[in-house]
């Protein structure tokens, strides 16, 4: 689809927009084509890589990207002179690769962090409640009357501790759970404001009730959740994955799930997506496609915000350049 204006134009005169996520919003389609003279989007949502990626950004002179993988090799063969992130994480973009060629980039961090939070809290309570697993029961016809346990006073661990891990502080705030904090930063002036204990990662694993990852996908995080680490969790313990797939060994969740050495999980992003593997039709698994960050609001916050990287660029502000 590609959309003209003819009037108040950017010196930046055309960008292209890889991701279908933006593509097929109207609101942020209209808002970007009344801001570039030239702008042409995803609207069939392929999943662009390689060659395909370099032909659809063609001549553009900025692009506006997703989750596409934007490497090293895809970088040396841009032209453009702004990438623009649709999201928070980075963990698809070869950032040495953009500094080395001098393209900007355009990134705002935590635009989404409420609706990953809420959605973290809908899969403690579902979890710690057996609300999805006696659904499910109920739908088989059978009536299982499992109530679990609260979420109110359980000992909550947060893994990474950022915008998001925020974010689930502050609504975990009525519940009155014992929380502990694990973040290579030093948070020690927030968790004093907010009641937090500070732990480490194999402490966090052993104590808590509920363990929520919020941690960029780097060397140090991928796999972080695997055979040894899951073997420290408590047999009543649930797990949940927000960030990335790639931070919890699938087949080493999966084993243990099996031999009944954790209650549960939910995940909401996997190793492979879409994703079609045993976990999503395990009894003691939530499964969702990916869907955390895509709140409306959400969905509407990193579109701007990718906008506003264009405009920001435009006008000389190098608040949203990664040099």
């Amino acid at each position: 689809m590609l959309l003209k204006r003819s009037t108040n134009f950017l010196s930046i005169k055309s960008v292209a927009v890889v991701s279908s996520s933006f593509s097929k919003h109207p609101e942020l389609c209209a808002a970007l084509a009344d801001r570039v003279p030239r702008v042409w989007f995803n609207t069939e949502g392929r999943a662009y890589s390689g060659d395909a990626l370099i032909k659809f950004i063609a001549d553009a002179d900025a692009v506006i990207v997703g989750r596409e993988p934007v490497d090293a090799a895809i970088v040396d063969r841009l032209s453009v002179q702004l990438l623009a992130k649709y999201g928070v994480g980075l963990d698809n973009i070869d950032q040495v690769a953009l500094r080395q060629r001098g393209i900007a980039l355009g990134w705002t961090p935590g635009v989404n962090a409420m609706a990953v939070a809420e959605q973290t809290v809908g899969f403690m309570i579902g979890l710690q409640r057996n609300l999805y697993y006696t659904a499910r029961c109920l739908a088989q016809g059978e009536w299982i009357k499992q109530g679990g346990r609260q979420l109110s006073g359980c000992t909550v661990g947060i893994v990474g501790v950022g915008h998001i891990g925020q974010a689930l502080v502050q609504l975990l705030a009525p519940f009155g759970c014992r929380i502990l904090g694990c973040d290579i930063v030093d948070k020690t002036d927030y968790y004093a404001a907010h009641g937090i204990e500070a732990a480490d990662f194999e402490t966090v694993m052993r104590t808590a009730d509920v363990v929520s990852l919020h941690v960029p996908l780097t060397v140090d995080t991928h796999h972080m959740i695997n055979a040894t680490t899951l073997v420290w969790m408590q047999p009543t313990a649930v797990l949940i994955n927000t960030a990335r797939g790639e931070v919890v060994d699938t087949a080493a969740l999966h084993a243990a799930l099996m031999d009944n050495r954790l209650a549960g999980a939910a995940l909401d992003v996997f190793e492979s997506e879409p994703y079609a593997g045993p976990l999503a039709n395990h009894p003691r698994v939530i499964a969702t496609p990916h869907i955390a960050g895509n709140a409306n609001e959400a969905v509407l916050a990193m579109g701007y915000a990718a906008i506003d990287s264009i405009v920001r660029y435009q006008a000389g502000e190098d608040m949203v350049l990664l040099f």
